[in-house]
């Protein structure tokens, strides 16, 4: 049974854990649980089934009723970002997804946070005290059965025309555990594929097709049925081959209250990311502009 997840700790889970080409740490931060795996040979990334680089999960988000300690959780995200970004150059933040579809929302919800900054210049940002804010520039391109166009696409002519520096791309994750749905986001300077969490990859984002550095951020709304089926039922010899032909069409499964999951986690991403990035402004600064 191939179990599928976006979630390089959940792949290195499945993997059966201790491999050569592998670093991992882990730390707490408040009620967070951070884990930073690091894969750095192409055997072990050929054996998780994920690009070379460095993955950050954080597990054990508030984003249910109990939704507290948002200001701590925002700038432990933010610290984990930072490192990953350049620290010069305008950055492109790009919220991949479909807004009419909920679970695939988080992307363009996100960008809704996140400060563009790319036009604000000269005396009249002087005058505002907002003169030493970060170039950002931020897009919600749709998807390409909106626009016809593929996201991958639209990014690169704009890194042509306006130049950037690096791209954080935000999307929607699949996960293999239903105890990481809403719960977990995932940093990484490997890029993304746009739709990977319903099943419909596109064009990778990554620094091979792009040319620049490209951070995805994102958090698993979605688990695969067949995958959630095998992971609850536990059976060694419960596959595909073994199924009934009706049971093997696509199934996603969401959680019951995605819509305030989706919402929360949207908030929560595009503040660290403002945060990453504005480090002349104070928490409460951003989010009072973002506001």
């Amino acid at each position: 049974m191939n179990y599928r997840t976006d979630l390089a700790l959940e792949a290195h889970e499945i993997s059966g854990g201790d491999m050569n080409g592998i670093k991992m740490d882990t730390v707490t931060k408040g009620i967070m649980k951070i884990s930073r795996l690091h894969i750095q040979s192409d055997n072990a990334s050929k054996k998780l089934g994920k690009p070379k680089g460095k993955y950050i999960t954080a597990e054990g988000l508030p984003l249910t009723d109990n939704f507290r300690d948002v200001k701590e959780q925002i700038e432990a995200l933010s610290d984990e970002i930072k490192p990953l970004v350049p620290k010069d150059g305008t950055i492109l933040v790009i919220g991949i997804g479909n807004t009419e579809i909920t679970p695939d929302s988080l992307g363009p919800k996100s960008a809704d946070s996140v400060l563009a900054t790319r036009h604000i210049s000269g005396e009249i940002a002087r005058s505002a005290g907002l003169d030493k804010l970060r170039s950002v520039a931020v897009l919600s391109p749709g998807v390409l059965g909106q626009t016809g166009i593929e996201v991958g696409e639209l990014i690169l002519s704009l890194i042509q025309s306006i130049g950037t520096s690096a791209v954080i791309a935000i999307d929607a994750l699949a996960s293999r555990s239903l105890s990481h749905l809403g719960k977990t986001i995932q940093i990484s300077d490997s890029g993304i594929s746009p739709g990977s969490g319903i099943g419909n990859n596109r064009l990778s984002l990554t620094k091979e097709t792009l040319g620049i550095p490209v951070i995805g951020i994102g958090m698993p709304t979605v688990v695969d049925g067949m995958t959630l089926a095998a992971d609850l039922l536990e059976e060694v010899n419960f596959t595909h081959n073994k199924l009934p032909n009706r049971y093997k069409e696509n199934l996603i499964v969401t959680p019951r209250e995605i819509d305030l999951l989706t919402m929360r986690a949207s908030k929560l991403i595009g503040m660290a990311v403002n945060c990453a990035l504005q480090n002349n402004y104070s928490f409460e600064e951003l989010a009072s502009l973002v506001s």
